[in-house]
């Protein structure tokens, strides 16, 4: 069983690292930014959590909720995406709240350097990719 300190470590940690992509979302105005990935980061984790605790206290798999997860978040990605005739905008915002939802997982589950680890690598994809991605793009 969890302790409660157990506990709030992974929340915080869900919280300060689902801040961490959700200020570099708001630094460069997009829709989904600090609030919207903390909150993302942080229910991935309340539901690990949840899952955790349910598995441990009946004897079943804790693994259902958190595949459950996936497959919700893609809904929330999928409207983030719109399409209009200048082309698709919101791939990458749909794949920051779903990579924001598996941090909030990894931190639900104990996997906190994963966690950390994974939030790094996304913010350099998302700050530092950027001017790359746009010398390749212009022609």
């Amino acid at each position: 069983m969890l302790t409660n300190s157990q506990q709030i470590i992974s929340l915080t940690g869900a919280v300060i690292l689902g801040a961490a992509i959700g200020l570099e979302r708001e630094f460069n105005q997009k829709a989904a930014g600090l609030r919207t990935n903390i909150l993302i980061c942080l229910g991935a984790c309340v539901f690990t959590l949840i899952s955790r605790k349910m598995g441990a206290a009946f004897e079943g798999s804790s693994t259902r909720i958190a595949a459950h997860i996936v497959g919700g978040i893609g809904f929330i990605g999928a409207g983030a995406i719109i399409r209009d005739r200048g082309g698709i905008h919101g791939i990458t915002t749909a794949a920051t709240i779903w990579l924001v939802a598996s941090i909030g997982v990894s931190c639900g589950a104990g996997f906190y350097l994963l966690a950390i680890i994974a939030t790094t690598f996304a913010i350099i994809a998302l700050s530092g990719l950027g001017p790359l991605e746009k010398k390749f793009t212009e022609h």
